[in-house]
């Protein structure tokens, strides 16, 4: 082990939740552990300004513990800005359970996982990510209300992906619209990594609307299940990453814009339905500037999801639900404006909208 990995492994030690760098003024950070079920999770709760903390729970078999923490700051911050911007009455919190979700979910431990959520009173409300289904949000509905994203026959908006992947859907032709003048996204080549249930549903999408699909994923079955049944191409070079298409859509996990494959992009647009997509936010959100590469802050574009479960606490339907996904559309052409008239990046042009919003609400408390 080299002394830098080992001075670094000691900071850990010394900060292991106010000194890491994704934390960014957390509220909560509640660790859950409970021996009989084999529970490990972390909620984390960034902002209640504009209201109770909602996002979704993942579980996922992180390498640390430390990437789960940081994980579970990184994506309960965007939970805050995602919600602000897109005008809803919610604050930003998100959950994580280490572990196999294949393998290691049991009902017994989702119950557990929602008695956690219940000690909190409502300050958090947890949804479907990755790695959940919505049988999981009807379990944890057993023990606690504080949850959404329920089964429609038990009076939930039931799977929030399709929702996600029409906002991303409106969001990318927003972005078509900013860089070539016209939305219409027939024969444009789009590579969408990461086809699960969000994935697929912008395939579908994609499809549809005449656009050239290729798809990458580390599941060779699933791959070629879309690719038969979505008449799609799979992507067959070696580096995914430099691959000579015209739209990037990331759809499986974040960071995938990073100081390694940034350079390699040969794209003019990004938009996908992945959380914290940019490794760096500030720093590569202005690379990606520069480079004339359009970026759809992942946080406004993957909204959808956040719509569709947030019917369940306002009691509005299916027709309002594809309304404010719609506006998805009008936001983010908006966003892509101001971030030319202010000479800064998209993300930074998303980013001050959201947080104007939460200042605002604040002040008038």
């Amino acid at each position: 082990m080299t002394v830098d990995v080992l001075k670094a492994n000691e900071l850990k030690k010394a900060a292991p939740v106010f000194g890491q760098l994704s934390f960014d003024d957390h509220e909560q950070v509640v660790f859950c552990n409970d021996k009989d079920t084999g529970l490990k999770a972390i909620i984390g709760i960034h902002n209640t300004v504009l209201g109770p903390a909602l996002g979704g729970t993942r579980m996922w078999n992180y390498q640390s513990e430390w990437d789960a923490v940081n994980d579970v700051l990184r994506l309960s911050r965007g939970m805050t800005f995602k919600s602000a911007v897109t005008g809803l009455n919610l604050g930003g919190g998100k959950a994580v359970i280490i572990g196999d979700a294949k393998t290691q979910k049991t009902p017994e431990l989702m119950r557990r996982f929602g008695e956690f959520v219940h000690s909190l009173s409502g300050k958090y409300i947890t949804a479907e990510d990755v790695g959940m289904e919505t049988a999981d949000m009807d379990t944890v509905r057993e023990v606690t209300p504080y949850v959404t994203g329920i089964s429609e026959s038990k009076g939930g908006a039931g799977n929030p992906s399709p929702i996600t992947a029409y906002g991303v859907f409106m969001g990318m032709k927003a972005a078509a619209k900013y860089r070539y003048g016209s939305d219409d996204l027939q024969g444009k080549r789009v590579l969408v990594q990461g086809i699960g249930h969000v994935g697929e549903s912008l395939v579908d999408h994609l499809t549809k609307e005449g656009a050239q699909v290729i798809i990458s994923d580390i599941n060779q079955q699933k791959l070629t299940e879309i690719r038969d049944r979505y008449n799609a191409t799979i992507y067959g070079g070696a580096d995914v990453y430099a691959a000579d298409v015209d739209i990037y859509a990331p759809c499986a996990l974040g960071a995938t814009i990073n100081d390694d494959t940034i350079e390699r992009f040969k794209v003019d647009i990004i938009a996908g339905a992945a959380n914290n997509q940019l490794a760096d936010d500030r720093r590569h959100g202005l690379v990606l500037r520069e480079k004339n590469i359009v970026y759809a802050p992942d946080f406004l574009i993957n909204a959808g999801g956040i719509i569709n479960v947030y019917a369940e606490l306002e009691g509005y339907g299916k027709k309002e639900i594809m309304e404010k996904t719609e506006n998805i559309y009008n936001t983010t052409l908006e966003i892509l404006n101001s971030a030319e008239v202010n000479d800064i990046s998209t993300h930074e042009a998303a980013l001050k909208v959201a947080q104007q919003r939460i200042a605002d609400r604040k002040n008038s408390k």
